[in-house]
């Protein structure tokens, strides 16, 4: 047995197909063919079931491939402890972050990082907050920049920053008229909310809850863009984080933000490793990186009344 034929078995288990199975492994479908027929024959047990239109994973293939993906995990990771020792600036490092702080966090750290550690090269792996929490804990990625609080012993963490929320209403909705917002006027207000597996739809929702709001029903936003397309359209109101509507996002004339008086709705934003990583000390220098955002990030004009 050898971590070519495992290779071959994990990819032939994800892709279901012989041909992208073998274009993944960049070898041709017989030779892959071949070896996991001759893998079989050493673990004297059948992996797949093989029909002509559907690849199906035995049993004993749903156990094996467990044992198979641990194993490659494990040698990549020596890989990587020695090039962390070589040079632990000129590793690869694999970033884990949800997408409704992704793109509107990372063009104002990037620049940075590139600019600190011109040598590394980071992976970026944009997944829902379980997701992200579950490869962290399995090894699949590095680090993850997530919402504060992740409760998990195995993790260290670091507090990067905190975003407040602002309110996104429609140009003519009546709560316009104010330059800021207490949390009290929100009671009785309905508001657009993410699908389920956001966290911000958990953080929107414990707004509703201290507030007296409540969830606008028939209606859940797969992104944050399209929950901001449908203020714009005059469908109702929602909560946006601080970062999302800083340039480089563009204004919408058909939308307007209201920020909050204190104490203002916000979101804690920290980044989160194994603590039993051998780059614990180069995550915490990455850390230290991300939080040099400017100030004038956290913080929005009021607007005049109307």
């Amino acid at each position: 047995m050898n971590l070519r034929d495992l290779r071959y078995f994990v990819a032939l288990a994800d892709t279901r197909h012989f041909g992208r199975a073998a274009e993944v492994c960049f070898v041709s479908q017989p030779t892959l063919s071949t070896q996991l027929r001759k893998l079989e024959d050493e673990l004297g047990v059948s992996l797949f079931e093989r029909a002509p239109r559907n690849i199906l994973l035995t049993p004993a293939g749903e156990q094996i491939l467990k044992h198979a993906r641990q194993a490659l995990a494990q040698v990549g990771l020596m890989h990587e402890v020695a090039k962390h020792i070589r040079d632990p600036e000129a590793a690869s490092v694999r970033l884990g972050i949800f997408p409704t702080l992704a793109p509107y966090l990372l063009p104002h750290v990037v620049p940075n990082i590139r600019k600190r550690f011109p040598n590394l090269e980071l992976l970026l792996v944009e997944e829902k907050t379980e997701a992200l929490i579950q490869q962290l804990r399995s090894g699949m990625i590095d680090a993850a920049i997530l919402a504060e609080p992740v409760p998990d012993e195995h993790f260290e963490s670091m507090h990067l920053f905190t975003e407040p929320f602002v309110l996104a209403l429609p140009e003519n909705h009546p709560l316009t008229r104010q330059r800021t917002l207490g949390m009290g006027e929100l009671e009785q207000q309905h508001l657009l909310l993410l699908e389920d597996g956001h966290c911000l739809r958990d953080q929107a929702l414990e707004v509703c809850t201290l507030s007296g709001a409540a969830e606008k029903e028939g209606f859940r936003a797969t992104s944050l863009e399209t929950l901001r397309q449908m203020v714009a359209a005059g469908v109702g109101i929602t909560l946006l984080p601080m970062l999302a509507v800083q340039p480089p996002v563009p204004e919408s004339p058909h939308i307007r933000l209201m920020p909050f008086r204190d104490p203002a709705p916000t979101r804690r934003i920290a980044l989160y490793w194994r603590k039993s990583s051998v780059r614990a000390g180069f995550l915490g220098d990455l850390g230290q990186q991300i939080t040099r955002l400017p100030k004038s990030l956290f913080a929005l004009k009021p607007r005049k009344p109307a």
